[in-house]
């Protein structure tokens, strides 16, 4: 079976594995208080040309996610999203569980936009209505798309003149800042939002997130939030760990080079499927690629290939998504193409 299912199928980048057991048997604190976190949070920092900043080693997405929004908010306060956003479409109601309600838009390519949050603010009247108060975004989109310089600028003024919070998931952000078609700089999209998180589960990490808080006023107490989410992990230096091995040589680091690869591998599957003539559901520009096929030809690929049906069947038609990760061989690509062409 070939896996272009998701791209955290795989273990972890053997570097980060090696890191792992180098450090097995080191006494350290617990809850994210030690050396290798610390180190960690120093690299990052560095990285975004930001030594104020507060980083958190994280478990996963979902808790970045939540712990933040619930932080940050107050209980009359909402969050504005696309609605294929993953905070809203795939986590299962987390955020609304802490009560604050996702305020939705139909996304342009997926992205928010300052007219969708001038929409949002159209909605709100007194205080019988949630008050918009953050942003929420993914960068990349869940449907592969990017947000460029210029659109993210736009972004972050409207949340100024809205006195609103931007905050980022960056589950796939190294596949953004990679993409051919990126813009944008990661010290860049960190002087334009208020919190954003570097994604390392779907990027040659075994787990993690590092979740990036710019000043002191949103950081206030923060690590008694994660705690009261449920994501404060014991053995927190198990994420330092491999944040140290990610981001080892900076914008050279072995992170940016596994998610430059992903992307490389997404775009020979991108080129070769539109030149068979496929059309595709998005403008996936990272390491996402969404190809419509023939319901039939998709029943017979899913034989030999792990792929999502991503939407439903429609006269005939079914997109699927393709992902890749730094661990796709270009021989799964050309094996995924030779299997298509075969049976389109």
């Amino acid at each position: 079976m070939i896996y272009f299912r998701s791209d955290y199928s795989q273990g972890a980048h053997p570097k980060v594995m090696e890191a792992l057991m180098k450090t097995n048997l080191e006494h350290t604190d617990g809850y994210g208080m030690d050396d290798h976190c610390r180190n960690a949070e120093k690299m990052i920092q560095t990285l975004i040309g930001d030594d104020d900043c507060h980083v958190h080693m994280m478990v996963g997405g979902t808790p970045c996610n939540v712990t933040f929004i619930a932080a940050s908010l107050k209980p009359y306060e909402s969050v504005v999203s696309v609605r294929s956003g993953h905070a809203y479409f795939h986590e299962t109601g987390a955020v609304e569980a802490t009560g604050h309600r996702i305020i939705t838009m139909e996304g342009a390519d997926g992205k928010l936009t300052p007219e969708m949050i001038d929409r949002a603010w159209e909605e709100y009247e007194d205080e019988h209505t949630p008050l918009p108060r953050l942003a929420y975004i993914s960068q990349p989109t869940e449907i592969g798309t990017i947000y460029s310089k210029a659109e993210m600028t736009a972004l972050s003024e409207k949340c100024r003149e809205k006195d609103m919070l931007l905050y980022a998931d960056g589950a796939r952000l190294g596949c953004a800042l990679t993409s051919r078609w990126n813009d944008l700089s990661i010290k860049e999209l960190a002087g334009l939002c208020d919190a954003f998180y570097i994604g390392g589960t779907k990027n040659g990490a075994l787990f993690g997130e590092a979740m990036v808080i710019k000043g002191s006023a949103l950081n206030d107490h923060f690590r008694w939030m994660i705690k009261r989410q449920c994501g404060l992990l014991a053995k927190g230096r198990l994420i330092g760990v491999q944040f140290e091995a990610l981001l080892d040589g900076g914008s050279e680091s072995i992170y940016f080079e596994m998610a430059a690869h992903a992307n490389k591998m997404a775009d020979m599957l991108r080129e070769s499927l539109s030149n068979m003539g496929i059309k595709f559901y998005s403008n996936s520009q990272t390491n996402q690629v969404f190809p419509i096929f023939p319901a039939g030809v998709a029943e017979q690929l899913a034989r030999e290939i792990f792929f999502y049906k991503w939407a439903p069947e429609k006269d005939g038609m079914i997109p699927i998504r393709l992902v890749t990760a730094w661990g796709t061989k270009e021989d799964d690509v050309k094996a995924f193409l030779t299997a298509a062409g075969r049976l389109i």
